[in-house]
Formats: C-alpha cells, structure tokens, sequence
C-alpha cells in the first residue's frame, strides 16, 4: 500500500468512527460535564473546560454541504479507540486540548499542534487534515463546531466519545 493509499485509509477509518458517535454534548457513558463528580476547587480549570467542550451548538440553515477541516484530538483513558497506553482522565484531556488551543492562540501553526498534541494515528503527516466532510461523515458534536466556523477559523473544546478536538475550516 502505498502512503496516499495508506492516508486515505486512515482518513477513511477515523470519518467512519466519528460518525458513529453520540449527539452534541454526548459524553462516553452518556454523561456531560454535569455528571462528572469534582472534588476541589483545583478542578474549576477542569469544569470550565468540559463546559465548553460540552456546549450546544445550532446549526445554521446557511451553511454549505461539504466543508474542508482539519483537528487535533486529544484522546483519555476510556475513550473510544483510546490506546491502552492512554492514561489521562477525561479533564486532563480537556485541559491538554485546551492547551493545544491556547498554543495556536500564541501563534503555533496548526500543524505544529497538531504534531505536539494529536493522538490520532497519523495525523501529525497530514497535518490533522481530515479533508472535505459532510455533517453525516462526523460525530454531531464534530459537525456542530466544524459547520459553525468560518475559513480559517478554529474552534474551541469539542468533545466526542473519541476525546477532545480542536477544529480548523479550511475551504
């Protein structure tokens, strides 16, 4: 298999899961950031954080059929497609992709990011590139985030049962 061949089966495979996953706001187990238990004030951080990752989006009647993105996944112990080696709770996550955001932020190329922070197989060759996506191709929360950006612009938090994302729209 050749590496086109090879990135196009990865893209494949990673549309393919994403799209099975729970509606916007949905978290592994079912759970939002409501039913997460926190135990001191040091999670406020945390909180914060999966509130945001956990936000309902609306979609917009205006909006195109296909658009191009790219992200970064920051991926936690229980996560679908989650490594075994994968150790960080469900805030760390959080918090190391809102690090990732904080970090394009400062002026960091997405695909510096991308190569820093991304957990998904991959993505640091194509740049986190996911290509040209319809809202049935991706999880609903996914969709949500990447539909409601404009070119060139990227998203906050998002979660899916997979972990975190940070959304680029490219085209």
């Amino acid at each position: 298999m050749n590496n086109a061949q090879r990135s196009r089966s990865i893209v494949v495979g990673l549309l393919g899961i994403l799209s099975t996953a729970p509606a916007c706001g949905g978290a592994p187990g079912g759970g939002g950031a409501a039913s997460s238990t926190f135990t001191s004030s040091s999670d406020s951080p945390a909180r914060a954080c999966l509130a945001v990752a956990d936000a309902k989006r609306q979609r917009k009647p205006s909006e195109p059929d296909r658009i191009s993105v790219k992200h970064v996944l920051v991926r936690y112990d229980g996560a679908r497609g989650a490594a075994a080696t994968v150790t960080r709770t469900r805030e760390q996550a959080c918090l190391r992709a809102e690090e990732a955001l904080a970090k394009l932020k400062e002026g960091a190329t997405f695909a510096e990011v991308v190569g820093l922070y991304s957990e998904e197989s991959g993505a640091a060759t194509r740049e986190g590139s996911i290509g040209a996506i319809e809202r049935s191709d991706v999880a609903p929360a996914f969709a949500d985030a990447a539909f409601e950006l404009k070119i060139k612009e990227v998203s906050e938090v998002v979660e899916t049962p997979f972990g975190f994302h940070v959304i680029l729209r490219v085209e």
